[in-house]
Formats: C-alpha cells, structure tokens, sequence
C-alpha cells in the first residue's frame, strides 16, 4: 500500500504565547525550556497575588458587614427602650417640670417657652430660630421674643387710637390733595415725540394754495419709511415706563 504524508499541525502554548510542533519531542523540548518555565513561574505568582487580593477584599467586605449589623442591633435596642419608656409614661428623659411629651413629633414639648427638646441628642428646637441648638441658646431665644413682645405691648398702650387720629375717610369725588398732570421732568420730552420748541411753537404753517406733486417713487418712499417709524415705535413702546408689558 502507498503512505500518504499528513500534517500534524501545531501546538499553541498559552504560557509563552507561541506555536510549537505537534510532536511529542518538540513540546517536551519546549517544556524543559528556560523560557517555558520563567513564564509559567510568572502565571502561578500572578494568580496568588490575584487569589490573595480577592480573600483580602472578601474579609473586608465580611468586617464591614459585621459592624453595620452591630451598629443597626445597637441602635434597634435604644430605640425599642425609649419607645418602651415612651409607652410606660417615663419622664425621666424630660429635661425638667413642665415638658410633656408629644407623640406627634416624638419629643418633649414645654407650652411656657414652646420649645422642643429630643432626649436622643439633647438639643432644643425654636420656632423662632428655626434650628436645632443647644440649652443655652434655646431660652435666650425665648426671653429676647418676651422681652420684643412687652416692648410692643407697652408702645401700643402708650399711642393714640388710630380711630381719634385718623380724618374720616373719604367716600367718592374729587382726589383730597393736587393731582399731578405733568411729568416728573418737563423739559424732557417723552421717547417718540418732538421736543417742544419757542420757534416751532410760534411759527404758524403756510398754507400752500396748491398741492405739491409727488412722484410714485416719492410716494412709496414715504409710506416704507411712516411703516418703519411706526414699527419703531411699537417696539419701543415698552421701554418707555408708560406701558406694561404684562
């Protein structure tokens, strides 16, 4: 029988990025290589240092996980004691006589002062300051708004009624006092009329017996620029302080 001749092709080796002969002596040979090994060396250490950066990260993220849950625990157990506190009428956490607690808000309310106080932070809410601050703030706030209302309190019983002071009030007719006609500033004449002037004022206007011939031209000439000047006018009207434009 006659042998035919085949290929047996080549090897692609992933650790030195090459093709090698398909043959049992050439990939061993290539396997004992210097070359083959240092790049197999470098795989193995790349993938422990990849394999020990993502244990490190995985310990991290557990740690983290821990503290959150122990942070939300702590927290879940205070609030189920105030609530329970809340629940039992305890006003041990009320910062003095006078504070009755308000479930609406959830903090203490003193009607005297109208201030709030939360027993978690310790801190006070004025309405007058908008804010929450601390003890020390908080009744300042309070006794400058009752020293501000005596002030007005006494300034009211010391003026006359409005009523005695007071003209009686005009029902219909003419404006009680002059009544301005004129502008502001009579020698500046209003945006889009001319200025007044003594020559003009006192010239009288011939009269022309006969009419002036106007050529077409002339004409449309005339009518463009009296439509231009009204456009002008219109859209400067605005802008004299005599319209609104809205």
């Amino acid at each position: 029988m006659t042998e035919y001749w085949v290929s047996q092709g080549n090897k692609w080796c992933d650790f030195c990025k090459i093709f090698i002969a398909n043959n049992p002596f050439s990939i061993r040979t290539h396997e004992l290589g210097k070359r083959h090994k240092d790049n197999v060396t470098k795989r193995l250490s790349t993938m422990q240092k990849e394999s020990e950066a993502k244990d490190k990260e995985q310990q991290q993220a557990a740690r983290a996980l821990q503290q959150i849950e122990a942070k939300a625990k702590k927290s879940y157990q205070k609030d189920l004691e105030n609530s329970q506190r809340n629940v039992d009428g305890d006003t041990s956490a009320a910062p003095g006589d006078g504070w009755v607690f308000d479930s609406t808000s959830g903090y203490y309310h003193d009607k005297s002062t109208g201030l709030y106080y939360d027993s978690n932070s310790g801190f006070y809410y004025s309405d007058g300051l908008g804010k929450w601050v601390t003890q020390e703030e908080a009744y300042k706030s309070v006794q400058t708004s009752k020293t501000d209302v005596g002030q007005s309190s006494t300034s009211q019983t010391k003026a006359p009624p409005a009523a005695e002071t007071a003209g009686p009030a005009i029902k219909g007719g003419p404006a009680p006092g002059r009544v301005v006609t004129k502008p502001l500033n009579p020698m500046r004449p209003i945006k889009g009329t001319p200025a007044p002037s003594g020559v003009a004022a006192n010239k009288r206007k011939r009269e022309d017996k006969k009419p002036k011939l106007i050529s077409k031209e002339e004409e449309a000439a005339l009518k463009a620029r009296e439509a231009a000047r009204k456009r002008v006018e219109d859209r400067e009207k605005p802008l004299m302080g005599l319209y609104r434009t809205y």
